[in-house]
């Protein structure tokens, strides 16, 4: 019993400071067409971010609209309460909490645009990354 004992004694001791230095991952996707609804997704990342999170941000179908250099207006228009627009806090999140920031891979051929149409500093997902990304273990995922 005494050595059971020492035994998690030792795993927690020698656990904790491994876990304490781990960045929780957070991939966030964005496919909602609604501003709101994009904004909240930057909201909540950006939060995470904040609190320890590495984010990394997916846009896909009019979510994917956010990333686009002549973005729709919705995506550059501030919403209440703070006049924050979706593309202006992703580009933000981006900058200053080091987010990597991609669009789906079939959004800009659905479209017909190539990556010159997207913010500099935004690219193209590949898919394979992007699921080992999404079933990494300690990975959460935010859908919006």
């Amino acid at each position: 019993m005494q050595r059971l004992i020492i035994a998690l004694l030792a795993s927690v001791v020698f656990a904790a400071p491994v876990s304490a230095q781990e960045k929780p991952n957070l991939v966030t996707i964005v496919t909602s067409p609604e501003p709101q609804t994009q904004l909240m997704a930057m909201v909540l990342t950006m939060q995470a971010a904040a609190q320890g999170a590495s984010p990394h941000i997916l846009l896909c179908g009019p979510g994917g609209d956010i990333a686009l250099k002549e973005a729709p207006v919705s995506a550059t228009s501030g919403q209440p309460p703070k006049g924050m627009s979706p593309q202006g806090l992703m580009q933000t999140i981006r900058e200053k909490a080091g987010a990597t920031v991609e669009v789906c891979a079939i959004y800009l051929p659905g479209k017909g645009l190539d990556p010159s149409a997207l913010l500099d500093g935004i690219t193209v997902a590949k898919p394979p990354e992007m699921a080992g990304r999404l079933i990494a273990p300690g990975t959460t995922v935010l859908s919006f």
